[in-house]
């Protein structure tokens, strides 16, 4: 056997190790990614007592305003706030959970580059074998 044939099987298992390696991390970095999503599912929870606590806010605004004409009006105007910064912040998360890639996921697909480069180099003839010349006329 060459030893160009041997430094690329070498480079060919060890890419593959490396490869096999990344993909493991990655999917561990997806369920450390689902413990954090069940964190998130706690912190959803501490956020509802908070919005308790902006519910009785919005009564004692109510009540305050409430034997005035403007009643409706204030209890409109914190109904539309409290409406938009909920989408928004709802909008901003569902982004961030569907749409982040897999981690690590172009460092996986660069490894497999690398390993199918150094497979081509495998193929080709080594010092071994006779090289035929290419020639350029018909």
């Amino acid at each position: 056997m060459a030893l160009r044939q041997s430094v690329a099987d070498m480079a060919c298992t060890l890419l593959s190790i490396v490869r096999t390696r990344l993909e493991l991390f990655a999917l561990e970095a997806s369920d450390q990614k689902a413990h954090l999503i069940a964190a998130l599912g706690m912190a959803f929870g501490a956020l509802l007592f908070l919005t308790l606590a902006v519910l009785v806010f919005s009564i004692a605004v109510a009540l305050y305003f409430w034997p005035t004409d403007a009643r409706y009006m204030a209890l409109g105007i914190l109904a539309l706030v409290y409406l938009v910064l909920g989408v928004g912040l709802l909008w901003g998360v569902r982004r961030k959970l569907l749409f982040e890639p897999m981690p690590f996921a172009a460092t996986i697909d660069e490894l497999r580059r690398d390993l199918a480069l150094v497979e081509r180099l495998r193929e080709h003839p080594t010092a071994d074998e006779p090289v035929r010349p290419q020639r350029d006329y018909p």
